[in-house]
């Protein structure tokens, strides 16, 4: 079930951006990949395929946004599955990753593209990178990092996406009661509010009212869906 509601954003103490990922969190990112030892089903977010929340929304909104051939970036990609569908798609599509272990593991198994994968810090991005893509994606990625990162990640993205082009954000809801020092993370679900001010300081616009979707092919979790575009 999907439903579209918007939502005010209230006013939400969000730190300043950093320049980049601490040390000690990228160490940790890479540290999952490593421990894996080539076992996917140990990487706790790797599920073997697109994340459903993405599909859904390539197959139902995309083809009246993106021209064909329109360049896509996955930030977090992991061992790959997003960036390669949408290179199935058609698109001319790059992931990101901190963990160079995730980019090798995404490599060897999407060997036809291999050259898409590339070891990056999205809070800063490679300069050669930046305002380059029609799309961005970030799907699971913003809840995963401790929420005193999330608005230089978010800002960081923003530095990605090209004049007048979009970001997609898919990330697990939280109620607007629950505080986040309730949660015990990762992952650190989002408020709608938290989110529409994630996005304000990240320069970004809401496309559209924010959906919360929540699909049996989710595992019954409720994730919020936001399309955001840079200003023109």
């Amino acid at each position: 079930m999907t439903s579209a509601v918007g939502t005010i954003a209230t006013p939400i103490e969000i730190p300043a951006p950093r320049t980049q990922t601490p040390p000690d969190v990228a160490a940790a990112y890479e540290q999952v990949y490593v421990g894996a030892q080539g076992d996917a089903q140990r990487v706790p977010w790797a599920k073997g395929r697109p994340h459903p929340a993405l599909i859904d929304w390539l197959n139902a909104d995309a083809p009246g946004l993106l021209r064909p051939g329109a360049r896509a970036a996955v930030v977090g990609c992991g061992l790959g599955d997003d960036v390669a569908e949408l290179c199935a798609r058609g698109h001319d599509a790059v992931g990101l990753d901190i963990a160079p272990t995730a980019v090798r593991w995404a490599r060897e198994r999407f060997g036809a593209i291999a050259g898409a994968f590339l070891v990056a810090d999205a809070i800063n991005p490679p300069s050669r990178l930046r305002h380059r893509f029609d799309l961005v994606t970030e799907v699971a990625t913003l809840q995963s990092v401790p929420p005193e990162l999330r608005q230089s990640l978010l800002c960081g993205v923003s530095q990605l996406v090209g004049r007048c082009g979009h970001v997609l954000v898919v990330c697990r809801e939280r109620d607007e009661s629950q505080p986040i020092d309730a949660v015990k993370g990762p992952p650190w679900p989002l408020t709608r509010s938290e989110l529409l001010a994630l996005a304000e300081g990240a320069g970004l616009k809401p496309e559209r009212a924010l959906e919360s979707v929540s699909e049996e092919s989710l595992g019954g979790v409720r994730y919020l869906r936001g399309l955001f575009v840079r200003a023109c």
